[in-house]
């Protein structure tokens, strides 16, 4: 039961134009489809004589706006380029923490071996008559 009204209002509207345009000529058909025409060649006129200036003005915005997403990209690349670099300086300074201390972990380790083969060597040698 729901239909569209847009073809009754679409009818209704190219019965009223016609009416318009018959009134107008006095009834005389030829003239009101001149009169038509007419009128559409003047909003045609009108039309394309005004995309060439909003095609400029669309133009310029195009412009601004890629120019502004252009300043937001490259702010965006800046800030991960330094956060990348950031990331690099903080990842060099934990490896050479990592190495410092893996490095005095195995310095102890080898002195501790030294020690204990330090004291087996005399443990040995007191068997043997040394000192």
């Amino acid at each position: 039961m729901s239909r569209s009204r847009v073809p009754v209002i679409l009818g209704a509207t190219a019965v009223t134009g016609i009416g318009y345009y018959l009134y107008s000529a006095g009834g005389n058909t030829k003239v009101a489809q001149k009169q038509a025409e007419a009128d559409a060649h003047k909003l045609s006129a009108k039309f394309k004589g005004e995309i060439p200036g909003r095609s400029k003005e669309y133009e310029k915005d195009a412009e601004k706006y890629a120019a502004q997403a252009g300043a937001k990209v490259d702010s965006a690349v800046g800030k991960t380029q330094a956060e990348l670099q950031k990331a690099k300086i903080e990842a060099e300074a934990y490896a050479k923490d990592a190495k410092a201390s893996t490095l005095k972990k195995i310095d102890q380790f080898d002195n501790k071996v030294e020690a204990e083969a330090a004291k087996a060597k005399s443990g040995v040698s007191s068997w043997f008559g040394g000192k």
